[in-house]
């Protein structure tokens, strides 16, 4: 039962929050769970339809106004909703609805190894005669630009004439939140619709953005079972098709193919471009779809599956968390990963530095071609982080957005935005982590040392040296509730990582010589900037205080006063939204794991006791109000050796939107904290590092569990690792034999064959 999510509430609250539980996608399109019918007059819903990255762009309003403050930002926009299909039984057309008539039975499912929701209703009209429906719905795998929708209509004890009622509405409008800082304010209507008709059996609905001047478009067709009659009719921003069914004798079905397209993919004939996929589509059922949709997620599972042996919530949890990170995760040069994926319109739809530090890590060791396609969207906006590094006054290097979708900076608030210059090294750590998983050499070539060298020009540029030590003032490290502070010890040792793999990268590029020439004459690289590199890094200062022997946060953290947990109320949680900044920026508080994420990332920079005291300190001061946090304390907590720690921080995350313990699952899913579960398990739990000097794995047990086990895609090959009570295994699945370090020590693997231990 733990590949199904089912849910049967019909309160507003809880379907809120199911839209995004039971939200469709493939990367490109996303669909809410709404119901095709709609809900009771008066109830609120987030009905929506997203295309990653397809987007408009609205004016930033500033009280007061500063150099380099970005002018406008992107906002993803909800576009043409095609989710509407209304049900009408008998000559008095009694309308469908799960509020206002008698419902026997309701059961609503996410089918997480069949890549499809199911809805189904046993239900009594005014009159006392029964019927059944069935919805089933999904987001092609296969046809990145359909969406399905299969409805099945049966007969009890009804008879008559069921009329079915299906549209495509091009007039929609972006969910806003004024009082939450989470969601946006603001900016609804993005949309106006150009052309809405119908073209033989096809209904068509092309709208564009205000300011952006992209354009979309959606073609839908019905594939009917049963005899019927069809009447399509348009409005000026709709269309719709009525199919009539005279007696319903027999179970009957509508299927509708939706086929959207927009000019970023498609660039423009998009009603054309989606008519002739929808004869591509022709000769294929619904249940040819679904087959398509198995093959493809049978070949995801049998890499990324991870299976618990004694719980069944988490276990749960880590495959409902895992399915929508596959779901959202951006396969074009276009698009990314958004912080609600395509759940929702939480942050606009905006990408930060969760894509690399907390979901390019899930793919890379289990779909590394999607590890691939996020790295190479972050390639794609170079220029712009280029032209975003002069804009902030530096001589060079490059300078990603803390917040974009098009490769602009669209964060309004640089003390928690712009100043976090520490993205700029978390996707360079991205690069070189793909790197190690892979040995990719021609990716470094071709995309990976062009972005290592232009972040390690902007270190070089934006730190100085001081007494020997080079140093780097004025920025903001992951911890929000702390900004523009000296030093800080995440951005510092990323930054040394940065810097040095940026001189490997070098040697690495100079293997090629042609590649190497032509990238070296393109970027006017000088062969002393390695040397300069490898300086920075070498005197790179990483705070130290000798009287509590831990990693400073910041040069000023430690010389404020400690937050008042004890007469902070539970309602005043997360702090950001009942406190101040600069109420915050006066305390020792952090809203998530900042040094001791570092600790995590680069733990070779420091000693284990240095480390161990580093988390106990920074957990004391630690309100985890972002999602981001319990999963590094968890990974941190296994590295220290408190594996109750762990368990309960990792229990954290298990579920955090299933039982919507942030509560705002409704904004969309907790994108990077999915991530943060698979890496509590591998890298905490599982003890998984990723180094140059190859793969090392120190496998604990939790208490809890009778066992665990995982797949790991690593240089070409395929491992399982799996522990139990008392011994851990390793199998080389396939590929050629390995060397890697089990709880330190060097142990061989050849293909088809196992090592056991002693589980520590």
């Amino acid at each position: 039962m733990t590949w199904i999510i089912t849910k049967n509430e019909l309160t507003e609250s809880d379907l809120l929050n199911t839209e995004s539980l039971f939200a469709l996608g493939n990367g490109y399109l996303g669909v809410r769970g709404n119901f095709e019918e709609g809900y009771a007059s008066g109830m609120n819903s987030i009905r929506g339809t997203y295309q990653n990255a397809f987007h408009d762009v609205i004016e930033i309003s500033y009280g007061e106004k500063l150099h380099a403050f970005p002018e406008t930002q992107q906002k993803l926009v909800n576009v043409i909703d095609t989710q509407t299909v209304k049900l009408y039984f008998g000559e008095q057309e009694e309308e469908f609805s799960l509020f206002d008539g008698d419902v026997s039975s309701f059961e609503r499912t996410l089918h997480m190894d069949h890549g499809y929701t199911e809805r189904l209703i046993h239900y009594r009209l005014r009159n006392g005669e029964e019927v059944r429906i069935r919805f089933r719905r999904l987001v092609s795998f296969t046809t990145r630009e359909l969406f399905a929708i299969d409805v099945q209509i049966e007969p009890v004890t009804f008879r008559g004439q069921v009329k079915v009622v299906s549209t495509v509405n091009g007039d929609v409008s972006n969910y806003v939140n004024p009082m939450d800082p989470r969601v946006g304010g603001g900016h609804a209507k993005l949309l106006h619709t150009e052309q809405a008709g119908f073209q033989n059996d096809c209904l068509y609905v092309m709208n564009k953005t205000t300011a952006s001047g992209l354009s979309t478009a959606c073609v839908s067709r019905h594939a009917v079972q049963g005899a019927h009659q069809v009447e399509m009719r348009t409005s000026e921003k709709a269309a719709e098709a009525i199919i009539t069914f005279s007696a319903l004798t027999a179970p009957v079905s509508v299927t509708k193919l939706n086929v959207y397209t927009d000019t970023l993919r498609h660039e423009k004939n998009l009603i054309e471009k989606g008519i002739s996929i929808q004869e591509e589509l022709r000769s294929a059922s619904f249940e040819d779809m679904l087959g398509w949709q198995k093959q493809y997620l049978d070949e995801f599972w049998s890499n990324a599956d991870i299976i618990i042996g004694g719980e069944e919530s988490l276990q749960e949890g880590i495959r409902f968390n895992l399915y929508h990170l596959l779901q959202s995760a951006g396969r074009d040069p276009f698009s990314n990963i958004s912080a609600k994926g395509l759940s929702g319109e939480g942050y606009e739809g905006h990408y930060f530095w969760d894509t690399e530090i907390y979901i390019i890590p899930v793919f890379l060791m289990t779909k590394p071609d999607l590890a691939k396609q996020l790295l190479i969207y972050r390639y794609s906006i170079l220029d712009g982080a280029r032209a975003r590094a002069k804009e902030m006054g530096h001589r060079q290097g490059a300078l990603f957005p803390w917040r974009t979708i098009a490769g602009t900076e669209c964060s309004a608030f640089f003390p928690a935005g712009t100043a976090q210059y520490h993205i700029s090294a978390d996707v360079a750590y991205s690069y070189i982590q793909y790197y190690l998983a892979t040995r990719d050499t021609a990716f470094i070539r071709q995309y990976g040392a062009e972005v290592l060298f232009e972040t390690a020009r902007l270190w070089a540029d934006t730190g100085h040296y001081d007494n020997g030590l080079f140093k780097i003032d004025a920025v903001t490290g992951p911890d929000e509730y702390t900004c523009i502070v000296n030093n800080n010890y995440y951005t510092n040792a990323m930054a040394k990582y940065n810097l040095l793999w940026a001189s490997k990268a070098y040697d690495i590029l100079a293997e090629d010589e042609s590649a190497f020439e032509a990238l070296r004459g393109r970027l006017n690289l000088d062969a002393q900037e390695p040397l300069e590199w490898e300086k920075a890094a070498a005197a790179m200062y990483l705070p130290y205080d000798e009287g509590l022997k831990i990693n400073p946060q910041d040069d000023s953290f430690l010389h404020k006063a400690v937050w008042d947990f004890d007469n902070t109320p539970d309602d005043h949680y997360p702090l950001l939204l009942h406190y101040h900044p600069l109420t915050l920026y006066r305390y020792q508080v952090c809203k998530q794991a900042d040094t001791v994420l570092a600790h995590f990332l680069l733990e070779d920079e420091q000693d284990l006791e240095t480390i161990k005291r580093s988390y106990d300190y920074y957990e004391a001061v630690t309100t985890h109000d972002s999602s981001l946090s319990s999963c590094i304390f968890s990974i941190m907590a296994a590295k220290v050796g408190d594996q109750d720690k762990a368990y309960e921080y990792f229990n954290e995350t298990a579920r955090l939107d299933l039982d919507n313990t942030h509560g705002n699952t409704k904004d969309g899913l907790h994108m990077a904290n999915m991530g943060g579960t698979w890496m509590s398990i591998v890298y905490g739990f599982g003890g998984v590092r990723l180094k140059e000097s190859g793969l090392s794995l120190a496998p604990i047990l939790p208490s809890q569990w009778k066992s665990y086990s995982f797949h790991l895609l690593y240089q070409g090959r395929k491992l399982k690792v799996e522990a139990e009570k008392k011994h851990v295994r390793v199998t080389l699945v396939n590929g050629e034999s390995l060397t890697l370090k089990l709880y330190g020590e060097d142990v061989q693997l050849t293909a088809g064959h196992a090592i056991e231990q002693k589980l520590h």
